[in-house]
């Protein structure tokens, strides 16, 4: 039972709760009910990773040269492309493998390969044309992040992470905080 009160000029509406015995089957039948809105809210959660997307446009004094789309990263993923550009030693003494260094460059730019909806990455970073491309006008092209490294400014990638960041639920703030840890980890 709903009721509208008016409070203050607004309308607002406050509801009252009934006591009520149910039985078991009323029970769970109710929790069914509860159970089968978490179950598609999850699912939907899950599906949030490639349902939303950004599109990312490379726009230079007023003109713009590309545009791509991102999508979220799972930690899983983010995690792989970190370890893959981390060089690690191992502490002898005690066992342990610590992060020695990290080719932040690569590790960027294999976030936003990563992270590139698969028909755009098809069509920019892992297109033969422009790497064929590039290759004429001297740069060294081997994978699709050289790609990405030539064709992206420093700022222009930090952009494009804090998109992908702000996708995969990561806030930036809160993001450079835990980068900054790690880098400080990984010097000492």
């Amino acid at each position: 039972m709903a009721n509208l009160a008016k409070t203050a000029g607004k309308m607002e509406n406050t509801q009252e709760v009934r006591e009520e015995e149910f039985s078991e089957k009323e029970t769970q039948g109710q929790l069914l009910t509860v159970e089968s809105d978490f179950i598609a809210g999850m699912l939907a959660a899950a599906a949030y990773k490639n349902d939303e997307l950004r599109q990312i446009d490379i726009v230079r004094d007023g003109k713009l040269y590309f545009s791509f789309r991102v999508h979220a990263l799972g930690e899983e993923e983010a995690n792989k492309c970190r370890k893959k550009y981390t060089k690690y030693v191992r502490n002898k003494q005690i066992g342990i493998k610590f992060a020695e260094e990290t080719d932040n460059a690569k590790f960027r730019s294999s976030l936003i390969y990563h992270a590139t909806v698969e028909e755009d990455r098809t069509k920019l970073w892992d297109n033969q044309q422009v790497w064929e491309g590039l290759r004429k006008q001297g740069v060294l092209v081997v994978t699709a992040l050289d790609v990405i490294e030539s064709v992206l400014l420093g700022g222009e990638k930090d952009r494009v992470i804090d998109e992908i960041n702000k996708l995969s639920g990561f806030d930036s703030e809160n993001l450079e905080e835990v980068e900054n840890k790690m880098e400080e980890t990984a010097k000492n």
